[in-house]
């Protein structure tokens, strides 16, 4: 039960467009983040999920998940990324 009843989840702006583009590349079609070939929607979840651990120094970590893991030592750049491909 809300603490205020006038408060509406629906008034709440945006604070991330990206955000919602996310979760988009696995439920909507004829969009933007909709991936037709399921070989490059592959690609873009491991190139998100190796940004999201190797290269995105986290708040709460004050690292990148894979420093906090003892993966890796330095956060990697985006031209290490690319050069993965």
């Amino acid at each position: 039960m809300p603490v205020c009843g006038w408060l509406d989840a629906g008034l709440k702006p945006s604070s991330n467009p990206k955000g919602k583009g996310k979760g988009k590349r696995f439920t909507a079609r004829l969009t933007s983040a909709f991936s037709k070939k399921v070989e490059n929607h592959a690609v873009a979840v491991a190139l998100h999920f190796i940004h999201y651990n190797f290269a995105r120094i986290h708040k709460t970590l004050r690292i990148t998940p894979a420093m906090a893991a003892g993966i890796s030592d330095p956060v990697w750049s985006y031209e290490e990324i690319a050069g993965l491909a």
